[in-house]
């Protein structure tokens, strides 16, 4: 049976329209697959444990909360980077996070990781085979790269794939661009070590999971994992300060994502009510934006009452400094949580997976070490 997801009721019709361009989309996506299994297009290795973390359809699914929930894991243990091409930034090329970037020079989702984990190796490259050379000159200590977003560009061999998908939009149930949301095969979804389904409702039940699994067709070995979004307390985008969202709170949203439905469902259970300005994914504010935002805010008739946006958008607000002083505009960090209990049981994935393939690393150097040393006391 054939399910497919339109997000957007209203350009379901048009969407349904385009289905002749989506087929020659996954023709298109097809014969590159094709191309890459059969060795006609090339695949770099690199001798470093390599994380991927991606999707194959558009949209939110939970890449960059999933990135944060890696690096949190192993920042205090390992020397740690991470790659992003660094979407819609103004820049092109490689880059490395400094106490100097900004969103526009690297990105608003780098920029976010650069924030969080200061003193983690945050980079950005269109080219990731390129980029990752450059990582390992600039910090020759790194023993992990985190790929971000890049499952489906298929230029680097990761050690270990994880693709998230979307309970509400699972890529079973989807269609190739522009009639669904997939930018790649689904088929490519058995290429992943572990398939992680997000933004679960917290009280999935078994049975639920069950299904799920079931209608993804996991070939043998594969692992999967089920998450919940975990909302932190809002924080004021300068000052840090955090406040909590009262019943008698009124709230005006400001989002420039992908998908803000679960941060309304949230509101919708912790507000009194709350009005939404809604711009496109990765959108660059404005100052016409900002004093857009102020009058809307302005023109809420309540005593209780604040501006809520992600951390992701508000990596793109916070050049406005002067403004943002004088507003009570709160960043809702966001977090993965595991269900059934297997956050431990990802962990260890993770970790098994890095001491194994450092263990193969240090054979192979051992054993190309001692054909050396044998060949030169032949002589």
């Amino acid at each position: 049976m054939l399910f497919m997801n339109f997000n957007i009721p209203f350009l379901r019709p048009i969407r349904i329209l385009l289905f002749p361009f989506s087929l020659v989309y996954w023709l298109a996506i097809f014969i590159r697959n094709k191309m890459f299994d059969n060795g006609l297009l090339n695949t770099h290795r690199f001798n470093i444990p390599i994380i991927c973390v991606g999707n194959v359809a558009t949209g939110g699914t939970g890449k960059s909360p999933m990135v944060e929930y890696i690096v949190k894991t192993l920042k205090d243990h390992i020397k740690l980077a991470t790659l992003s091409r660094g979407y819609k930034r103004k820049t092109s090329g490689y880059a490395l996070a400094n106490n100097y970037s900004t969103a526009l020079e690297i990105g608003d989702e780098p920029m976010q990781f650069h924030l969080k984990f200061p003193d983690v190796a945050i980079a950005v490259g269109e080219e990731r085979a390129e980029a990752i050379p450059q990582i390992l000159h600039d910090h020759p200590d790194t023993r992990v790269i985190i790929l971000d977003d890049a499952f489906q560009h298929r230029t680097v061999e990761a050690g270990l794939n994880i693709v998230l998908t979307d309970q509400n939009n699972l890529y079973s149930r989807d269609w190739y661009l522009p009639t669904g949301d997939l930018r790649d095969e689904k088929r490519s979804a058995k290429r992943a070590d572990i398939i992680v389904v997000t933004k679960c409702k917290p009280d999935l039940s078994l049975k639920e999971k069950v299904e799920i699994e079931q209608e993804l067709d996991l070939r043998e070995g594969q692992q999967i994992f089920f998450t919940c979004i975990r909302y932190g307390m809002p924080y004021h985008l300068l000052t840090k300060n955090t406040e909590y969202i009262s019943p008698e709170t009124e709230v005006l949203l400001v989002t420039g994502i992908a998908n803000p439905a679960p941060l309304k469902m949230m509101l919708d259970e912790n507000a009194k009510t709350y009005y939404e300005l809604a711009y496109n994914d990765h959108h660059i504010f404005t100052i016409d934006d900002l004093n857009d935002v102020i009058k809307r805010f302005e023109g809420i008739n309540a005593e209780q009452k604040m501006i809520v946006t992600t951390e992701k958008d508000a990596v793109r607000l916070v050049k406005f400094e002067k403004e943002l002083l004088k507003l009570p505009i709160y960043a809702v960090p966001i977090e993965q949580q595991f269900l059934f209990n297997e956050g431990t049981r990802f962990n260890s994935l993770i970790g098994t997976f890095i001491k194994e393939f450092e263990h193969r690393t240090s054979n192979n150097y051992d054993k190309k070490k001692g054909e050396k040393e044998d060949k030169k006391n032949l002589r």
